[in-house]
């Protein structure tokens, strides 16, 4: 079977300065990989090109065989991005934030003028449902909690109908119990719906209880890729310099 998404030897510098250097993996459908690494390890810039937001210096980005960067207009919807602030229009609804999820598949004019047909408002409210936010689809997104608004975003996500999910570092602004639900939310979507899931993360234990591979950067470079059960005590060192101390491992 061929894989979905594909990186390979992707490099970035800026100026004399390396941010990636041959960084490369693949990742099929239904498959939730883990992105660690210290700050400074090219975590964001990674990030930046895997969504096609910048064009890497060197390396080749694909999604079931079409380069990210050639990717425009409707195309993009194939990806959806979740952001660690949420990146949600504060005065709209929970509804109409979801409701831009939509104007990938929507009408232009539709569009423009925010007016969705029934089948896109159905399609906006079965998600919101989806995340655990039935009933919640009139209130405000600036009224709710931190989780619900990353639900909010991850429901504006699936409605894109994308084949990838790219979050970055959706819980870091969160605290363990609601972020805990938000991992759980994307490992379910990812096996339920055959997606492929990219989230970069800051804690160890999320990657092994949640993913089902780690790839671990440091200064640039790819220094651990092992499925989420190998991930240890040795890999953590090899990441951290063995100042993370954490139990679980």
């Amino acid at each position: 079977m061929s894989s979905l998404f594909i990186a390979h030897k992707i490099g970035q510098h800026y100026g004399a300065r390396l941010a990636l250097e041959d960084v490369g993996f693949t990742l099929e459908r239904g498959q939730m990989l883990a992105l660690l690494g210290p700050s400074g390890a090219g975590k964001t810039t990674l990030f930046r090109c895997l969504a096609g937001l910048q064009s890497p210096d060197s390396g080749r980005i694909a999604l079931d065989g079409v380069e990210v960067a050639s990717l425009r207009g409707r195309e993009r919807r194939r990806i959806g991005l979740v952001f660690q602030q949420f990146n949600l229009v504060p005065r709209l609804s929970a509804l109409d934030n979801v409701l831009a999820g939509r104007l990938g598949h929507a009408p232009a004019w539709r569009s423009w003028l925010r007016r969705f047909d029934a089948a896109d408002v159905a399609r906006a409210r079965d998600c919101l449902a989806r995340v655990g936010l039935a009933g919640h689809e009139g209130q405000r997104a600036d009224t709710l909690s931190g989780g619900q608004q990353q639900r909010v975003a991850i429901a504006r996500a699936l409605a894109q109908q994308p084949d990838l999910i790219i979050a970055d570092e959706p819980v870091a602004s969160l605290d363990p119990g609601s972020g805990a639900g938000i991992l759980e939310l994307l490992k379910s979507i990812c096996h339920a719906d055959g997606l492929a899931v990219v989230c970069s993360l800051h804690q160890p234990e999320y990657a092994r209880r949640y993913a089902d591979r780690v790839l671990g950067l440091r200064a640039g470079r790819v220094v651990v890729d092992v499925d989420a059960a190998s991930f240890g005590r040795d890999q953590i060192d090899t990441l951290y310099d063995g100042v993370i101390h954490d139990t679980q491992f």
